[in-house]
């Protein structure tokens, strides 16, 4: 039997999240401390008292949702349950950088100021309204990929999350991109629907943003991970740390494989997935593509208390 742990992406962000584990386990409250330390201002406030158009930011939700999840692992370390347990670990976009950090190949201070980079640099990368994102349920991989490149035209629309066997986003400019939805409702989808976004994420359009981040990890050391890391791009375990580094500038513009990364760890042995900090959209995404995996989510004490149930 085989684990993995599994850290979430953008969309997960909740005002309040990660308070409760701040104020049982010393441990995550120092998480939250770290990060605010590290990027010069209370990001905790904003994440358990702020406004939720704020935290969903780009810029504040990365960093946030990062910091809610290492919380929730030294929680788990205070039980007992740490790195020792995994023998795999992935993230959902943003949440592969959790990952890293949680597998120690990144500090926690190198991470939060790298998805501060991340998130203000994939903002400003193309101007509000020019992308969109939508997710069409119903149909595969592949038929999203042809139909998004039968709308691009002479623009760009790319299939940016491969994230469940009947979920797939698409990402690009957003006449393209309603183009795509268009069609993909002709072709049987059961349904197409823009997303809540600021920016088309995981897509050429994010260029820009993957020149700003080459720069911000030159700066940056990255060590050898306690445990492989499967990396969204590539949709497999990887330890070598010279090669993180690239595959993380490579992502901002790439697909987020994640349902092929999950594939790879079933036939890796993993029959155990934790999803760890905020939310519960992994684990369900887990449930169609790997169903007979065992699944929980860890984002609040009760959580952490229940592992040693």
């Amino acid at each position: 039997m085989g684990r993995a742990f599994v850290f979430p992406g953008q969309g997960a962000q909740t005002i309040g999240m990660g308070r409760a584990l701040a104020e049982a386990y010393p441990a995550a409250k120092a998480v939250f401390d770290e990060v605010d330390d590290a990027l010069g201002e209370a990001l905790s406030t904003l994440i358990w008292e702020g406004d939720i158009a704020d935290l969903t930011l780009t810029q504040n939700a990365q960093p946030a949702l990062m910091a809610t999840s290492i919380a929730a692992l030294r929680a788990m370390e205070a039980e007992g349950f740490g790195m020792a347990q995994a023998d795999f670990v992935a993230g959902h976009s943003l949440g592969e950088y959790s990952a890293l950090c949680a597998a120690g190949a990144l500090t926690l201070s190198d991470t939060a100021r790298l998805l501060r980079i991340r998130g203000a640099a994939m903002q400003e990368a193309v101007p509000v309204g020019v992308g969109a994102m939508a997710a069409i349920l119903g149909l595969d991989f592949e038929t999203v990929v042809h139909i998004a490149a039968e709308a691009a035209g002479d623009e760009v629309c790319q299939a940016a999350n491969d994230n469940d066997p009947a979920q797939v986003v698409i990402s690009g400019h957003k006449d393209a991109v309603d183009r795509a939805m268009v069609l993909a409702k002709e072709r049987g989808a059961k349904r197409a629907l823009l997303l809540p976004v600021s920016a088309p994420f995981h897509c050429a359009l994010m260029a820009p943003a993957a020149h700003v981040m080459a720069e911000a990890f030159a700066a940056v050391v990255i060590s050898k991970p306690v445990c492989p890391v499967v990396v969204n791009v590539r949709a497999e375990a990887i330890e070598e740390p010279d090669r993180f580094r690239d595959l993380l500038i490579a992502q901002v513009t790439g697909a987020v494989r994640w349902r092929e990364s999950m594939q790879w760890m079933e036939r890796a042995g993993v029959t155990e997935f934790w999803e760890i900090g905020a939310g519960k959209a992994l684990s369900g995404m887990i449930k169609r593509i790997v169903p007979g995996a065992e699944v929980r989510a860890i984002g609040v004490p009760a959580d952490v208390l229940a592992l040693k149930g």
